[in-house]
This record gives structure tokens, C-alpha cells and sequence, in this order.
């Protein structure tokens, strides 16, 4: 039973009134459907005998039917009516209904005003979800296990990791209920998706402190997170523990084991993995060949990787979309677009294995040869195929439009993604910006920029590095300069890229000054030059006719292990062939050859 006291609720309401795609894909919602299932008012416990519904229609037919019944049946059987839809993803309808129970008198239970949080938690309304936790009090109901730990989910789908773990301290420490195992691999789902492996490993190691011991579920979910993040040894040491605690490893955990390895190469470990877990009785399935296959062809190891797919074929694992957009992937990066073709073929006669992601491949595939018109063309077939393009297919088909010199083209594509409701994102707007720039369209450039500054979009440290470029490279210094000095107010800080260009700019103006003054200001905040840097200036400084200063900067830049790149040298060089060589310069040179 849970305990709340009225002081604690009032507490808990004030939280709820005040909180008004990496994790792992094999982690759903079933944990939380299986926590509901455990309530005492669970439908599939009642005595009451039902028809099953399976899809919407029949569902709302045997709600209408029960309706007009007199008496009305129990909240339990409308329950039963409303689970189903849940699992059908329908959750307008589930709400609609609800409402229709309200008018109509009948008192929802823990059960229906769980259900009525997760269906607000799915489509983002967590301010309804927590909304109803007040149906809960007016009912003489107490939230349980189950309600928080929606709420928790719901907090974790929006992102809001930080508000759910709020939440689950809140639960913790008011003890207003127990956490169990549900609870807690939620939140860590939450702290793995945004990369915080830290908190999500520290939370398992508070597990057992609150009573609750972690599932494969749980080590899955920590363990595929650390091999994404390219942490194999951390994943590896945690596989080791679980074992340790008697959790046998399934299939999941292999794979994601698999993943991170193949993604630093480590094939060797790949293959001992595979072993292993061959005589452990657990075989690959059509994922860890796509693993591998994908793997395979992101080494350039094209004929490895449709090695992986004849074993598959012989084994009677049917290789599926992922792995022959991985197989077409491949031939793409090695420029093998006849053979990506051929691929892409293939996949269409199998039916409906082409997919919005295959199709983008190949269209990047052709952009990146500069073969426009036959990347245009597999676009213009998308709808044919049934299939809308998403952002990431126009971004692509922009980005070759720019960089083919077809501009007119790449806006006119713009405005028609937007049409097509289909939101630009900042790549996408970085892009077009790009390709203005590049084309000296720098009027347009700088509307286009504020535009994307008054949207929801708001513009990163790339989006204005390529303004501040295209400005510097038309002689617009000035304009650079200000654009630069007004990133920090706005929270954006400039990068090693950003300095380097604009020191760039002030050279080629004649501000040498002003470049070095920004060369030391970008060490001041924490951001150290690079070779590129000192280079940049130290061609400035040559072009300015000041070899003492240039100089003096060549020999800062050896003392940290940065050296002449060949545009630098050459004019090193051309100095050399003076009558009067700066001494310290011949030093330098010397101590080079």
C-alpha cells in the first residue's frame, strides 16, 4: 500500500503543479504495460466475462454497446475495451472515451487514470498527465508504482530527463511509493539517451541500496549506450558484472557488445563474441548480421560485408532493408554507384523493402559524384514508391544542388520541403547559407540568417562560422567583426574554426593587430589555436611585409608542436631568397631540415 500523508500529497501536487532518439530500440513501452497489468484493478483479473476487441472499430462498437446498457458494467470492462487501443497506439481515441465514461458517471479507477497518463505522456502533454494526478486525490486515490513511473516515462519520450529524475527524487525521498525495477531502468533509458552513462550507472549502483534488484532489461539498455559511445572496455567490464550476478545475456546484450566493437574495428573481438555466444546456444539473428554488414562496408570492406550476406541467405535469415541500405551504403562511399544501383534494385523487386532512408542513401551517393540529375530523379520517384521525403532527404538533395552551382534549384527545393510540411533544420539552413555565400549573395545570405534568428531554429557555431566566411572572403571585415562580437551575448561560443577564419579576415584587411589580439583572446576563453591558426596568421604577417613578427609567431607555434603547412613554407621560401634573412628564421629553417 502506499503511504502519502496529506502534507506529502500537497507537496507532490506543488512538484506536479511546478513541472506544468539515441536509446536503445528494443526498449518500449512493455515494462510499463506489464507494471500495469499488476494492479489490483487490472481487467484481465475481473470475473466478468468480455468479447476481446482487436482493432479500433470493433472496440468503439462494444463501448457503444456497453453505454446503452443498463446498469452500466463496471469500470473494470470499459478497461478492458480501453487497454487494447492503448496497445493500438490509438491514444485520442482512448481519451475520447474516457471522457464519454465521465459523463457518463462511471468513477475511473487506479487502472483508467493510469492508462489516461500514458496516453497524455505519449502525446507529449505531460501538463494534462500530471493534471490528472489531481482525479487521483479527488477519488480518494493514492498514485502508485505504476502512475510515477508513466509519469517518469513520459518526462524521458519528451527529453526532460532532468524533470524525471526530479521526479524520481521526489518519490525517493517524500516516500510517497517504492521504486521497482521498472522505475529505475526508466530513468536510466532517460540518462542514456541523452549521454549520461555516468548518472545512468551510478543509479544502478542506488538499486540494490533501495531494495530493487537490476534486470537484463536494465544492463541492456546501460551496456548498448556505452558501446555507442565507443566505451567497449566500460561496456565489456559491465557485460562481466552481469554475469557475475547470475543474469544470463541474451541476444540484445551480444548485439549491442557487437556493435560497439565493430565500430572501432575490433574485429578480433567481434569474432569472439559471435563465439561465444554460439555455444551459449544463442545464434545471430538478422541484426548482428546487419551489424556486421554495416560495419563491414563503414571499413570500406564492401566484399567482406556481401560475404555476411550470402551466409546469411544460406542460413535462411532474409537480410532486410537495414542491411541492404547498409550494402548499398558501402558501395556508395567507394563510389561504386553502379553497383549501389544494382543494390537498390534488388531491394525493390523484394516489394516494399525501399524505404525513405534507402532512397536518401542513394540520393547522397549520386550527389557526392556529382551525378544531380539521377539523385533528382530517384527523389522524384519517391512518391511514385509511396514514400514522402523526410528532412534529411531534401537536405541531402539541397547540399548537391549547392554544390553543383545550381543554386536557384537548391531555394526552389527549400521553399518546396516547407510546403510539403517538411521543417528545415539547421544543417539544412546552413547549407542554403552556403551556397549563398559562395555565390556572393550576401545581402540574401544575411536575411536568410535573420529569418532562421526569429524562428524556433535557432542558428549554431557553423551556421555562423559560414556567414562570418562569406563576409571576410568579400572584403566585408567589418560586417565579419560584428557578426563575430555578437555570438556570445546570443550563447553561442566560437570554436578553433571560427577564430581561425576571422583572424583570417583581419589579416587579408591589414588589421594585424586585431588578429593577434584575437589569436591570444580565444586562449583567454578557453578555446586553444591549432596549427591551422598560427599558420593563418603567420602568412599574414609575411604578406604584411612584418618577417620579425611573423617570426617570432613561427617560433611560438614549434614550442607547441605545430609546424608550416605548404602555403606557409612556400612563402618562407620566397623569403629565403631575399638579400637580408631574419636569423631566427634561418634557425627555425634549420632546425627543420
Amino acid at each position: 500500500m502506499v503511504k502519502m500523508t496529506h502534507k506529502s500529497v500537497l507537496s507532490f501536487s506543488s512538484y506536479c503543479s511546478y513541472s506544468s532518439r539515441r536509446g536503445m530500440p528494443f526498449f518500449h513501452s512493455t515494462p510499463l504495460v506489464a507494471l500495469f497489468h499488476s494492479q489490483s484493478s487490472n481487467p484481465s483479473r475481473s470475473g466478468e466475462t468480455h468479447r476481446e476487441v482487436s482493432n479500433v472499430e470493433d472496440a468503439l462498437k462494444v463501448f457503444d454497446e456497453m453505454l446503452h446498457r443498463r446498469p452500466l458494467p463496471s469500470v473494470v470492462r470499459f478497461n478492458q475495451v480501453l487497454a487494447p487501443l492503448v496497445k493500438l497506439k490509438h491514444y485520442p481515441t482512448v481519451l475520447s472515451l474516457n471522457s464519454q465514461m465521465l459523463l457518463s458517471g462511471i468513477r475511473p479507477d487506479h487502472y483508467t487514470l493510469n492508462i489516461t497518463i500514458n496516453c497524455y505522456c505519449r502525446l507529449n502533454r505531460m501538463d494534462y498527465a500530471l493534471s490528472v494526478l489531481a482525479h487521483f486525490f479527488k477519488l480518494g486515490l493514492q498514485p502508485d508504482v505504476a502512475t510515477l513511473t508513466t509519469l517518469i516515462h513520459g518526462f524521458v519520450l519528451q527529453n526532460r530527463v532532468a524533470d524525471a529524475a526530479r521526479l524520481f527524487r521526489k518519490i525517493v525521498v517524500g516516500g510517497h511509493c517504492q521504486p521497482n525495477v521498472i522505475t529505475f531502468s526508466t530513468l536510466i533509458k532517460g540518462f542514456c539517451a541523452i549521454g549520461n552513462n555516468t548518472a545512468a550507472i551510478q543509479l544502478l549502483g542506488k538499486m540494490e541500496a533501495n531494495g530493487c534488484q537490476p534486470n537484463i532489461i536494465t544492463f541492456n539498455t546501460i551496456i548498448d549506450s556505452l558501446g555507442k559511445d565507443t566505451l567497449v572496455d566500460e561496456a565489456l567490464n559491465l557485460f562481466s558484472e552481469m554475469v557475475g550476478r547470475g543474469i544470463a545475456p541474451d541476444l540484445v546484450t551480444y548485439n549491442s557488445l557487437i556493435q560497439g566493437v565493430c565500430n572501432l574495428g575490433q574485429w578480433k573481438e567481434a569474432t569472439r563474441l559471435l563465439y561465444e555466444m554460439a555455444n551459449q546456444g544463442i545464434f545471430p539473428d538478422v541484426f548482428t548480421f546487419s551489424i556486421l554488414v554495416d560495419a563491414f562496408c563503414k571499413d570500406g570492406m564492401v566484399v567482406q560485408a556481401k560475404n555476411v550476406v550470402q551466409i546469411m541467405i544460406q542460413r535462411g535469415i532474409e537480410p532486410n532493408s537495414v542491411t541492404y541500405s547498409s550494402l548499398m551504403d558501402g558501395h556508395c562511399l567507394r563510389g561504386e554507384m553502379n553497383k549501389a544501383k544494382q543494390v537498390f534494385d534488388l531491394m525493390v523487386t523484394k516489394g516494399s523493402m525501399v524505404n525513405v532512408q534507402s532512397c536518401s542513401i542513394l540520393i547522397n551517393g549520386y550527389c557526392k559524384q556529382k551525378k544531380i540529375d539521377k539523385a533528382y530523379k530517384i527523389f522524384k520517384e519517391m512518391p511514385l514508391r509511396g514514400l514522402v521525403p523526410n528532412t534529411v532527404t531534401y537536405t541531402t538533395l539541397i547540399d548537391g544542388f549547392c554544390k553543383a552551382g545550381r543554386l536557384q534549384e537548391a531555394k526552389k527545393l527549400f521553399s518546396e520541403m516547407q510546403d510539403c510540411g517538411q521543417l528545415p533544420d539547421v544543417q539544412t539552413y546552413s547549407i542554403i547559407l552556403d551556397g549563398l555565400c559562395n555565390n556572393q549573395q550576401l545581402s540574401e545570405a544575411i536575411e536568410f540568417l535573420r529569418e532562421m534568428e526569429g524562428s524556433k531554429l535557432k542558428p549554431n557555431v557553423v551556421t555562423y562560422t559560414i556567414v562570418i566566411e562569406g563576409l571576410c572572403n568579400a572584403g566585408e571585415v567589418q560586417s565579419a567583426k560584428d557578426l563575430f562580437c555578437g555570438l556570445s551575448p546570443k550563447g553561442v561560443q566560437p570554436d578553433v574554426r571560427t577564430y581561425t577564419i576571422m583572424i583570417s579576415g583581419l589579416c587579408k584587411g591589414g588589421l594585424l593587430v586585431e588578429a593577434e589580439e584575437m589569436l591570444r583572446e580565444m586562449e583567454q576563453k578557453g578555446c586553444s589555436p591549432d596549427g591551422c591558426t598560427y599558420n593563418t596568421i603567420i602568412r599574414g604577417y609575411i604578406n604584411n611585409n612584418d618577417t620579425s613578427r611573423a617570426t617570432s609567431l613561427i617560433e611560438e607555434m614549434s614550442e607547441r608542436g605545430f609546424s608550416g603547412d605548404a602555403s606557409t613554407m612556400e612563402l618562407i621560401v620566397d623569403l629565403l631568397s631575399k638579400d637580408t634573412v631574419d636569423p631566427v628564421l634561418l634557425a627555425w629553417l634549420k632546425d627543420k631540415v
